[in-house]
């Protein structure tokens, strides 16, 4: 499986002839390397709704590419309102898309979409994902805060944790090191960070703070636009 950051929290997943978005927000982002107009995908899943994770990106690639977009269900059936094809589901659904599937976990957060300044729509809950693909098990966490459960969410197995650590919107790094405890991935990737001013963070001192916790996990602080590879 070959991944792509797209910077904050956006991904590229790409295995066996098929592409996964997941949060493609690219338009706008101060970070990102790449334009919405050169990404595919056959399934888009989303998070939340909130600007910063790709809604309007999503109707754009979803429309063009005939892509599939999965969230949970107030989105999803709002996002089916826009035109675009998506599946709605909920916390503890599993969803199968083509080449894979995703189990939609929970994640202390808000969501909702502002088209414009003072407007709040597609209202609804955030979700973790729990993406099966490639021959890989990864846990995208979504914005959120920490909370103990994740230690169920580990007992999926998970190969790949891509973990926010921005603070301010969601957990801080301290806060991520110990959500890294509680799930025991294999690897490890930080996003949701660097953005903007109120989530700088210094992804080094995160990766020291995560080796000291977990010894022996890879650790891997991408830069918007850069490629990883995976063996399943």
């Amino acid at each position: 499986m070959l991944l792509t950051f797209l910077g904050h929290a956006g991904f590229m997943l790409e295995a066996d002839g098929k592409t996964v978005l997941i949060d493609p927000w690219v338009t706008g982002n101060p970070v990102a390397t790449m334009k919405a107009d050169d990404l595919r995908a056959d399934t888009i899943l989303l998070s939340h709704a909130h600007n910063d994770h790709g809604i309007d990106d999503t109707q754009a690639i979803a429309k063009r590419t005939g892509a599939t977009v999965i969230s949970t269900f107030e989105l999803g059936e709002w996002l089916g309102a826009q035109g675009v094809k998506a599946i709605a589901g909920n916390h503890g659904g599993t969803l199968a898309f083509d080449g894979g599937s995703v189990k939609l976990t929970p994640a202390w957060h808000t969501s909702s979409y502002q088209p414009g300044p003072d407007t709040f729509v597609a209202p609804g809950v955030p979700a973790g994902l729990i993406v099966r693909f490639g021959g890989m098990t990864i846990y995208h966490t979504g914005d959120t805060a920490l909370f103990r459960d994740m230690e169920l969410i580990g007992e999926e197995g998970i190969d790949l944790m891509c973990v926010c650590i921005g603070d301010h919107f969601t957990m801080g790094p301290q806060d991520a090191a110990r959500a890294v405890r509680f799930v025991g991935p294999k690897s490890v990737i930080p996003m949701h960070y660097n953005t903007f001013p109120p989530i700088t963070q210094d992804a080094e001192a995160f990766k020291r703070t995560v080796e000291a916790a977990m010894p022996g996990v890879t650790y891997y602080p991408l830069k918007p636009g850069e490629q990883q590879r995976f063996e399943g």
